[in-house]
C-alpha cells in the first residue's frame, strides 16, 4: 500500500500563489482610483488591448489562418465575451459605485455559482456538505451587501456595484464551467497546449467584444463642454493601465496556472480568497476605506463556507 500525501506547499509555490489575489485586489483599487480618469468599459478595452500587444511576440502565431482559432471562433468568442468582456467591463462599472473589499467579498462567492451552474446546466451533484458550505458563503455576501444590518436584511437594497459584481460572479462561474467542460474537438491540441496561445486566442475575442461595448458606453456619456475630455490622459492612467495590464492580465493569469498545476485547484483556491484581504489592506492605505465589521463577518463566513464544501 502506498501512502499519498499532500502536495508539498514550497516557499517558491506559495509564492507563486500569493501574487494572483494580490494582483487581482490591486486591480480593484487601481479601477477605483482611476475612475474618474477614464470610462470603465474604455479602461477594460484598453487593458485588454495593450495586454494582446505584449502577448503578440509569445503567441502571434494564433492570428493565423491555419492555427485553429478561426475554425473555432465560436468557442473562443464566447469565453471571450465572458471571461475578457463581461467580467472585467462589470467588475470596473461596479467599481463607479462599490468598494473594492466589497467588489472582491462579492467575487468570492463565485465558488457558490459554479456549484448552482454546475447542477443546472452539467447535472454535476450537489453533495450536503458542499450545500452547507454554499449556504456559509451566500450568508457572507449577504451580510457584505447588507452592510450588517441583519434587522433589515429581507429588505436588503443593492448599491448598483454590488449587483453588478454579482452578475459578474455568476458569468465568471459559468466561463469557468466553459473552460473545465469544453465539448470534444472543440479546442485545438496546440492552442490549449500552450498557456500564452489558449490566453490570446480568448483575448482576441474578448477585445472586439469589449471594443462594440466602449463604442455603446461612449454614445451614452454625457456632453461636456469644450474643451474637455471624459478621458483624463497623464501619468496616473499609464501607470495603472500598465499595472493592470502586466499584473492582473498576465503576471496573475501565469502565476495562477502554475500553481495550480503544482498543488492543485482545491490548495490554491484557499489562496484565491485573501483576494478581500488584500484589498481591504490596500484601501485603507491607498484610498482611505477602511474596513468595518461587516466585512470581517463576511470574509469569515465566505472562506468558512469554502472550508467546508472542499473538505472530503
Amino acid at each position: 500500500m502506498s501512502n499519498v500525501s499532500a502536495p508539498r506547499l514550497s516557499t517558491t509555490t506559495v509564492l507563486l500563489l500569493l501574487m494572483p489575489p494580490l494582483m487581482w485586489a490591486g486591480n480593484a483599487v487601481v479601477g477605483r482610483m482611476v475612475n474618474g480618469l477614464v470610462p470603465p468599459i474604455l479602461l477594460n478595452t484598453l487593458r485588454w488591448s495593450l495586454a494582446l500587444v505584449i502577448l503578440l511576440p509569445l503567441a502571434g502565431w494564433v492570428l493565423r489562418p491555419g492555427s485553429g482559432l478561426w475554425s473555432h471562433w465560436k468557442r473562443f468568442a464566447l469565453l471571450g465575451m465572458l471571461g475578457v468582456g463581461s467580467y472585467n467591463a462589470l467588475q470596473y462599472l461596479a467599481l463607479k459605485t462599490s468598494t473594492p473589499v466589497n467588489v472582491t467579498l462579492v467575487a468570492a462567492s463565485t465558488p457558490v455559482w459554479m456549484l448552482l451552474l454546475g447542477r443546472l446546466l452539467y447535472g454535476v451533484p450537489v453533495s450536503g456538505r458542499a450545500a452547507a458550505g454554499a449556504m456559509l458563503s451566500l450568508a457572507g455576501v449577504m451580510a457584505v451587501l447588507s452592510r450588517g444590518d441583519l434587522q433589515g436584511l429581507l429588505a436588503v437594497r443593492l448599491v448598483p456595484g454590488d449587483a453588478l459584481m454579482l452578475l459578474a460572479a455568476i458569468l465568471w462561474a459559468w466561463y469557468s464551467w466553459l473552460l473545465a467542460r469544453p465539448a470534444p474537438g472543440s479546442e485545438p491540441s496546440a492552442i490549449k497546449a500552450d498557456w500564452a496561445a489558449f490566453l490570446m486566442a480568448q483575448v482576441v475575442m474578448g477585445v472586439a467584444w469589449s471594443g462594440l461595448m466602449s463604442a455603446v458606453e461612449w454614445q451614452l456619456l454625457p456632453a461636456l463642454p469644450a474643451g474637455q475630455s471624459h478621458v483624463q490622459w497623464g501619468w496616473p492612467l499609464a501607470a495603472a493601465l500598465l499595472f493592470v495590464t502586466l499584473g492582473p492580465s498576465l503576471l496573475a493569469y501565469r502565476c495562477w496556472g502554475t500553481g495550480v498545476a503544482r498543488v492543485g485547484p482545491a490548495v490554491a483556491g484557499f489562496f484565491a480568497n485573501l483576494t478581500p484581504l488584500f484589498a481591504a489592506l490596500m484601501s485603507a492605505t491607498l484610498l482611505g476605506e477602511h474596513p468595518q465589521p461587516y466585512h470581517a463577518l463576511g470574509f469569515a463566513l465566505i472562506v468558512g463556507g469554502i472550508v467546508v464544501s472542499s473538505r472530503r
